[in-house]
This record gives C-alpha cells, structure tokens and sequence, in this order.
C-alpha cells in the first residue's frame, strides 16, 4: 500500500496515534448515511419521455407524479389540454407521457369560415375530427403541426358541377374551392370579354351550373336604308281648286349605316350605330296644287236613292298610291259597305263623302266607281294630305 495512504488510513481511525473504536463507529454511520441517501437519490432519479404534440423529449426528473414531471418541465397545462396518463398518475422510469395542447385553427371549410378548438397535432388529426371526406382539398398539407394558435386551413370538399361552354355540357366532381378552379382544372381559357354566370371567385357549391359564354365585339355590320323624300308644294292659278299636278316625281335616297356587333356564342346581343354615309341624295317631290275657282254648275238632278249618278269622273291621279292605301283600308274592295259607318274602297264616311262633293256621284262611296272615288280623294288630299287615312303610310310602302 502507498505510504501515503497508509497515513490517511491511519489518520482516519486513530486519535493520538492510537486506535481508537468510537472514532470508527462515527466514520462507519457518516458512510452509512451517505451511502443511504446515494441509494435514495438513485431511487427518485427517473427518465421519462415527453411527447408534446409530436415532439419527443427525454426529461430527468425526480418528479412522482406526470403532473410533476410536466411542470418541471416548464409546460403550462391549459384545462382542455389532453394528458395520458392522468395528471395525478405516477410515473417510473421509463414512463412516456403524451401531451396534445388544446388549439385554436381557423377553418374554411367550402368556402364558411369558423373557429374550430382541436387537440389534434397535425391537419390530418383535424380533419378526421372534422369527419369530412377523405378526398376533401386541404390547404396545407395533411402531415403539417397545428400550431396552439394562428394556424388557417382551407378545406373543399368534392361537389359536382355542370360545365356549359362552347356548345356542350360536362359534369364532373371537383375538390376546387372556386369557379376560377373549376375552370382552369377544366381546361377552360376565357377570352377578354368572356363571361361566365358566376364570379371567378365565388365559392363551388355541390351540383353548380358553370355557364360561359363566348362574347366577339369585334365584327361590324352595314346597312343600306332608304331616305324618305320631301314633297313640295306650289299653288297655281292655272289649275282649279282641286285639281294638282306632280311637276316632279320624288325618289327616295340611300344612307349607309355602318354598326358594331356584339356576340355572344355566335349570335348578335345588340348593335351599336358607329357611323351612317348618305350614298344618294333624295329628290323632293313637287307639286303644283290649283287654286282657280270652279265654276258654277247646274244642280244635277237628285239621284235615286242608292244608285249611281253616272256623273263622268275626271282622269285618274295618283292611282297607284290610292290603290296601295285601298288594299290596305278595304282589301281593294271599292264597292264594300260592311255597315260599320265607313264605305267604298278608300272607306269614305257620310260626312266627308259629301262634304267634297261625293254625292255629285253617290249617295256614298260604296256606290261609285273606282274613277270616282279617287276624284273625291283626291280633293280631301289637297286639303289635309294622307291625315284622314290610317292607312296613309301605305302609299310609300
């Protein structure tokens, strides 16, 4: 044995250089007491493992309880944090405690926000606590952590939707959140000035109706349309009251209008006027009314009732335009009287026939001749034009 530690040995048991048994006794019980409280302090030394929603830390703690051991290891345990074993559970070596904090995540699940409380550690947990289909659309991915607050997940859905465009219509089941989704998955390319019967960000919902319809504002269109020509009158001295001449044939002009069209699938919604161009000018029609006094005839002798003078009807004028206004007014029937009031091809009544000198002729229209009719209405228009005829607008028809 080494000299020195032979001293120390002998240092330790001896008082005076001489062994002493009351010296060994007190060093025997302090190495007793030590050895006990190693023996102790081994005892309550433990390793226990911690899972805190996911993440596994190894703690040494003298801790008897999980509840110790978890505030040992500075963990601020809310009430709706979930704990297994139980807070009041003890522990030993090797125990592993399982910790899943309560959290806040904002979720919008088909497009409706709300504020969900899970003690799920990852999306996937969430979204089985959520019980939505598997195939659901999730924002983030399913093996992301929740965080114990600010986390956001987005989750749709599949739904079905009907897509109408180009002239078809495909169905098909979709996870995408919003219109502009479904179309782009669909392949769709909208044009400038395409729309679509929903906005692109409203929100999918189940058996949607997508429709989009092409819209072309690029193509024009032209029209030719007539110019309707004035009618100028002259009096003359040299015709009699009554009686008119056309000294010049009127004729209608050309206006080119030029539009722009908008399409929509093909067909035109409206048109915009951009431009008209008169191509040929109208030429006023002219003519010369009379205004010499008639002179006075004899009275001719009073017909019978209901039959024809036989007075000679002067040559026919405007023939064409009055045949064109008796179609209209009576299906060109110049001897109709259907009792309604109103006689005669141009459906004369009472009171005009005869005030213009009708009874000259007839009693009334129905019973004059076609030459006499147009005598009388020819004298009603050199005084107040087509106004006594609805008809009227027939004669530039």
């Amino acid at each position: 044995m080494d000299l020195k530690l032979w001293a120390i040995v002998v240092k330790f048991f001896t008082t005076d250089g001489k062994f002493s048994f009351i010296k060994v006794g007190a060093q025997l019980l302090v190495l007793c007491a030590l050895v006990v409280g190693l023996v102790a302090f081994v005892g309550n030394n433990k390793t226990v493992t911690l899972n805190v929603d996911g993440k596994v830390t190894s703690v040494q703690t003298f801790g008897g309880t999980v509840g110790q051991v978890v505030k040992s290891a500075n963990l601020e345990l809310k009430p709706t944090d979930r704990v297994s074993p139980a807070i009041d559970a003890s522990v030993r070596n090797g125990t592993v405690i399982n910790v899943n904090q309560a959290k806040e995540v904002k979720v919008s699940l088909d497009g409706a926000e709300k504020t969900v409380n899970t003690n799920a550690q990852d999306v996937a947990g969430l979204v089985t606590e959520l019980g939505v289909a598997s195939a659901s659309s999730v924002s983030v991915p399913k093996d992301a952590q929740l965080a114990v607050a600010g986390s956001f997940v987005s989750i749709s859905t599949p739904k079905t939707v009907s897509i109408v465009a180009d002239g078809k219509v495909d169905t098909a089941t979709t996870t995408a959140a919003t219109v502009g989704k479904v179309l782009e998955d669909a392949g769709l390319t909208l044009g400038a000035n395409d729309r679509t019967s929903q906005p692109a960000n409203a929100h999918v919902v189940n058996n949607m109706v997508i429709k989009v319809s092409r819209v072309d504002n690029a193509q024009t269109a032209v029209t030719t349309d007539e110019v309707p020509f004035e009618k100028v009158t002259t009096e003359s001295a040299e015709l009699l009251k009554g009686e008119q001449e056309v000294t010049q044939a009127g004729s209608a002009g050309k206006i080119e209008k030029t539009y722009k069209l908008v399409l929509v699938d093909g067909r035109e919604a409206s048109r915009t006027l951009v431009s008209e161009t008169v191509s040929v000018q109208p030429v006023a029609e002219k003519i010369t009314v009379g205004t010499k006094p008639k002179p006075v005839a004899q009275a001719a002798p009073a017909p019978a009732a209901g039959t024809n003078t036989g007075a000679a009807a002067p040559a026919i004028m405007n023939e064409a335009m009055w045949d064109k206004i008796a179609q209209c007014e009576s299906g060109g029937n110049w001897s109709i009287n259907t009792g309604n009031g109103y006689y005669g091809g141009l459906q004369f009544d009472i009171q005009t026939w005869i005030g213009s000198g009708g009874g000259a002729y007839a009693p009334n229209a129905s019973l004059a001749t076609k030459a006499q009719q147009i005598d009388i209405a020819n004298r009603v228009y050199a005084q107040r034009g087509l106004q006594p005829w609805g008809c009227g607008w027939a004669a530039t028809s």
